[in-house]
């Protein structure tokens, strides 16, 4: 099979691989959507040879089961079930890893598409226990989106015990962010959306924003503040800019609660006394979702039929890879998608 494979300095090559066959306890997932994530971008854009030149990309698979390990009950992996992948592995022993949490593996984790051969290619091989179902009402893009950006923007909002009623800003309006304004609104938060593209807030609105911040033109702390008579009560950070990272803190109101996502290459800078001791915030790191979370944020798109799949403004075959990530690259696009064969 020919599979993606990032070679340094946005550049990728279609290497030709082994159809991959199961270990005892794995299962081959015939792939039917591989989401394209910022995080890529990292990868696609580096000279490190750690990272690049050494495994098939993509980290958001999702598809059907082709063919499980002979240790796999048939229970766990039937052939032809529809399946997303927790896109991680670990040592399988430690706390993190038997609670869900392997990309937290204290011996260090496999991440499928960064050190793990990853989705962008016709087959991939996963542990059992990485398998999440995906329910028949969802489409497959839908899956990937959940396996990586909607799921971490789930993720995000449990761990903050968003409470319905209560007031949420969410800074940046990417995939993440936006998924989180669609997650937020369903539970019953008043969402304000904070963004420097005008397209992207007017999709939150659409996705069930309360109101639209463009921090290119208003002060966004000073927007959230008029809008909330005081200050927000939850925060959620997702563009990983330290302006961005700087304005969630200062426009919370007292015993609010701030939880970042957005990985930025640069500290945010803010008053510690009286930004947050003296207001007593939480602050809070969430970093992806557990296996489990991920099965519960897809349940919850599913019941709620939520529109994930209108994240999605680009699709492309599995031949147009290097056109893809060009356009993905210029960060002007919504969410994308590769379909190895063509159908979401």
């Amino acid at each position: 099979m020919k599979g993606v494979v990032f070679t340094g300095d946005r550049t990728l090559e279609f290497r030709d691989f082994p159809d991959p066959e199961p270990s005892e306890d794995d299962v081959v997932i015939e792939i039917k959507a591989s989401g394209m994530c910022g995080s890529d971008l990292h990868v696609y854009r580096s000279n490190d040879p750690a990272l690049v030149g050494q495994v098939i990309a993509g980290h958001e698979p999702c598809g059907v089961v082709l063919e499980r390990g002979a240790s796999v009950p048939e229970r766990v992996a039937p052939q032809g079930a529809r399946i997303m992948v927790h896109h991680y592995d670990g040592c399988r022993t430690c706390s993190n890893c038997m609670s869900g949490w392997t990309q937290l593996c204290d011996e260090g984790s496999v991440v499928y598409g960064k050190n793990g051969h990853g989705s962008h290619a016709r087959y991939m091989k996963v542990p059992a226990r990485t398998l999440v179902s995906l329910p028949d009402s969802l489409s497959f893009t839908t899956g990937a989106a959940i396996s990586c950006g909607t799921g971490t923007a789930f993720g995000a909002i449990e761990r903050m015990e968003l409470r319905g009623g209560a007031t949420l800003a969410v800074f940046g309006q990417g995939p993440v962010g936006l998924s989180a304004t669609m997650l937020g609104a369903a539970m019953g938060a008043r969402v304000i959306a904070v963004d420097v593209v005008d397209d992207r807030l007017e999709q939150a609105k659409a996705f069930g924003a309360d109101a639209v911040v463009n921090a290119s033109v208003d002060d966004p702390v000073a927007a959230i503040r008029n809008l909330t008579n005081g200050g927000a009560d939850y925060a959620l950070e997702c563009s990983g800019v330290p302006d961005a990272s700087a304005a969630a803190v200062k426009s919370m109101r007292t015993w609010g609660t701030v939880c970042f996502v957005g990985m930025g290459a640069k500290p945010a800078t803010y008053d510690v006394t009286n930004d947050i001791i003296r207001k007593q915030l939480t602050l809070l790191g969430s970093w992806t979702f557990s296996a489990a979370g991920q099965r519960d944020c897809a349940m919850f798109v599913a019941e709620r039929n939520l529109p994930v799949d209108e994240l999605f403004t680009h699709s492309f075959a599995l031949d147009q890879a290097e056109e893809a990530y060009k356009l993905f690259d210029t960060q002007t696009t919504g969410k994308a998608v590769i379909l190895p064969d063509g159908q979401s």
